[in-house]
């Protein structure tokens, strides 16, 4: 695969491997090949992740790390290319059509988990681009990709959310990694926490209360 290189793949490459992107003159048709071949690296990469929290209850979806690293890609050129994409944005940065599911969340994270940074810069470009609020209403669906990034979440039930073992488990090991004092402050979060760090909450997060 890393000798077919494509816009595509290299904006997947660099984000991931480096934390930098490439931007293009233009915005290029994703083939199906460039897809598929998206489809095999990230299905690689749930793979090497799952290792680490220690699951095999969870299966990777490839139609939700497809999409996410399409809007990623787009995403990422958009901030640049932008003449005559004003009435194409829809098409460009679809919402999620598939079943919204612990698979598909931590799927689509392996792209996702890079939005707020780009959302970020676009912001600073234009706090009026109407792809910002495209973007966060993404992320309000695949909020474990935004924590560390403002977002309103005031309607989610946390109980019903967090009720999956291993998604809980990531999910609060994020939140401390990123110290989102917005998300620990919640009193079922915050609840579960103090439970996970015991006696030894302070050489967790000191300063949380």
């Amino acid at each position: 695969m890393l000798e077919n290189r494509s816009p595509f793949l290299d904006t997947l490459f660099l984000l991931r491997k480096e934390g930098s992107m490439a931007i293009y003159t233009d915005l290029q048709e994703i083939s199906a090949k460039e897809e598929a071949d998206a489809a095999d690296y990230f299905a690689s990469e749930f793979e090497n992740e799952r290792l680490e929290f220690l699951s095999d209850q969870v299966s990777f979806h490839k139609e939700s790390a497809v999409w996410a690293a399409k809007v990623l890609y787009h995403s990422a050129q958009l901030y640049l290319v932008r003449k005559d994409t004003s009435g194409s944005l829809g098409k460009l940065i679809p919402g999620f059509a598939g079943e919204r599911n612990v698979s598909s969340i931590l799927s689509a994270d392996l792209s996702l988990r890079f939005l707020p940074q780009i959302i970020a810069v676009l912001h600073d470009a234009d706090p009026e681009d109407p792809l910002v609020g495209m973007l966060e209403n993404i992320l309000v669906n695949f909020h474990y990709s935004a924590i560390g990034y403002d977002l309103n979440l005031g309607k989610i039930n946390w109980q019903e959310e967090l009720s999956n073992a291993t998604y809980r488990k990531l999910y609060l090991e994020r939140i401390v990694d990123k110290k989102d004092y917005r998300l620990a402050e919640i009193p079922y979060i915050n609840h579960l926490l103090m439970a996970e760090f015991g006696l030894h909450k302070d050489e967790f997060w000191k300063e949380l209360k």
